[in-house]
């Protein structure tokens, strides 16, 4: 997990450290004289990542369950250090749009993420711990990404005596950053190849040359060199193997301390020939990895998967709205005000600002996550705090944009009320529907194409979610409702609390259903 994790924080940093600068960006892009518009291409921008996401995603989720999960991630995180690179270098809105757009499809980590976890946690009652890690290192991305971004983005305006004008600083003021995000993503690369294990339950034990260099590496030093000794095939898989035997009961393909992966003895035994041949070869039998199309989407698949997909329209379209909410400077002209709909301000912020509102959210985050959300899961479960936030969720809002017509000394503390509001939800509702869909596949061997279609769906409504918004949001700005986009964004929430009351309780499946398919886990386990 904490491999994973390493892999995993390359990717906010990246994609969140664009949003303190993509305002500034767009202007210095003189794409549009009218500042009402720049939201719309801002919008762009953040979309141009996930529709290109969304059209890879099926493919990158059914490709890990045939290869792996371990070359799927690396191959994910190499397409986005290519993406933040050519998006520093962007002379243009095109370039910058094809930037982003490569990012995403070269980029299908987040379904194959959650498999990932899946398939190292198991225990329920470990499920509300393990599934906050990777929010809590999203969090920790979401603190240096803005912060560097804000930070690093036109150097030559914000440390003039470090980066002079007429340099490549001032041809490419936004290659700084991105230039960063590049480094810390090829440290992920690095990472991931030498020391992330492979967790596919037919693939875990194939050779990986990566793995064995990062072992050797590890072995030239004192403290490391316990994580490299072989151990005991029965010992390390003994929680696999108590369910399945009696305590006086000895496997014989289990009398090995030979851990290498060419002699693995889960590797020979895949070839028993009392193990069912559908069970060992699942790629042939059956269309999904050994599970037909309509065994594997069930109707809690579904739902999971529709509710994810709501969940991400609302929640990106409050993350990409915010920024340029933040930027935008109150109307010349004077508006006529018309209580309670009819308002036009904003908050008028430099990006250094904003990305320090962003990265203290994100601190925030991580600190709930580490110390709240488990608690809350562990004690009232992940259905019952999915519904409650889904419910809740339109309230956020539609208050938010009345955040304007606060007095300006208290504008930020609203503000701040706010964004501890948003990230509380946050930081607990996706955990909650991770543990969800887990729980409610059909199988295991499954999770790949189920997450794929998953991180399709939430990369569909986190394209339009931007796009739309920013519509709605220079609409807003010209019409003198500077509120219709977040409006609009509660009615997609309401829409996602009544999905959300329509999902089942995995616990209720029934008991004929459980048993077939945890045998058939049990089969394929016994045979690897």
């Amino acid at each position: 997990m904490l491999v994973l994790a390493i892999c995993r924080i390359c990717e906010p940093i990246a994609f969140m450290g664009i949003f303190p600068y993509v305002y500034f960006m767009i202007e210095d892009f003189h794409v549009t004289e009218d500042a009402s518009k720049i939201s719309f291409y801002a919008g762009m921008v953040t979309s141009a990542f996930t529709f290109a996401e969304f059209s890879t995603g099926l493919l990158w989720g059914r490709l890990s369950d045939k290869i792996g999960r371990k070359p799927v991630l690396l191959t994910g995180l190499a397409g986005t250090a290519l993406s933040v690179l050519v998006f520093g270098f962007a002379p243009n809105l095109t370039v910058a749009l094809l930037a982003r757009a490569i990012g995403g499809l070269l980029n299908g980590n987040l379904g194959v993420l959650q498999s990932t976890v899946a398939e190292l946690v198991t225990a329920k009652e470990h499920q509300p711990r393990a599934y906050t890690i990777m929010p809590v290192v999203w969090c920790l991305g979401s603190i240096v990404g803005p912060m560097i971004g804000g930070a690093l983005a036109r150097p030559c305006i914000s440390y003039p005596s470090l980066f002079p004008p007429g340099t490549i600083w001032d041809k490419y003021p936004y290659l700084l950053p991105n230039l960063f995000s590049a480094l810390v993503v090829l440290v992920g690369v690095i990472n991931g190849f030498l020391f992330l294990e492979e967790t596919h339950a037919q693939k875990k034990m194939q050779r990986d040359r990566g793995l064995e260099l990062g072992n050797w590496i590890l072995s030239k030093f004192m403290g490391f060199r316990k994580c490299t000794e072989p151990r005991d095939e029965k010992t390390k898989f003994s929680d696999e193997i108590q369910p399945l035997i009696d305590h006086d009961e000895q496997l014989p393909t289990y009398r090995t301390n030979d851990n290498t992966p060419v002699n693995s003895p889960r590797l020979r035994s895949a070839s028993v020939s009392t193990i069912p041949q559908d069970s060992l070869d699942l790629t042939q039998s059956k269309d999904l990895m050994g599970v037909g199309i309509s065994q594997t989407f069930t109707r809690p698949v579904v739902l999971n998967i529709i509710s994810f997909g709501i969940l991400a329209f609302h929640t990106m379209t409050f993350d990409q709205l915010l920024p340029v909410f933040l930027a935008t400077a109150p109307p010349k002209d004077k508006v006529e005000m018309s209580l309670p709909l009819k308002f036009v301000d904003g908050f008028n912020l430099d990006s250094k600002t904003v990305g320090i509102i962003l990265s203290i959210q994100g601190a925030y985050q991580l600190l709930i996550n580490m110390f709240l959300v488990p608690k809350i899961i562990g004690r009232f479960g992940a259905l019952r705090s999915f519904r409650f936030i889904a419910v809740a969720y339109f309230l956020l809002y539609l208050v938010t944009p009345y955040l304007v017509l606060l007095p300006p000394g208290y504008r930020m503390i609203g503000l701040a009320v706010v964004l501890a509001w948003k990230c509380t939800f946050q930081t607990i509702v996706y955990p909650s529907n991770a543990i969800l869909t887990a729980d409610s596949a059909p199988s295991r061997l499954a999770l790949g194409t189920i997450n794929g279609v998953a991180a399709s769906t939430a990369s569909l409504c986190r394209a339009f979610g931007p796009t739309i918004s920013g519509i709605l949001y220079a609409v807003g700005l010209k019409s003198g409702y500077s509120g219709l986009a977040w409006w609009s964004t509660a009615l997609v929430a309401i829409s996602g609390a009544v999905v959300g009351l329509m999902l089942p309780d995995p616990a209720s499946r029934s008991p004929s259903h459980d048993d077939n398919t945890n045998a058939h886990d049990r089969d394929v386990e016994v045979a690897e």
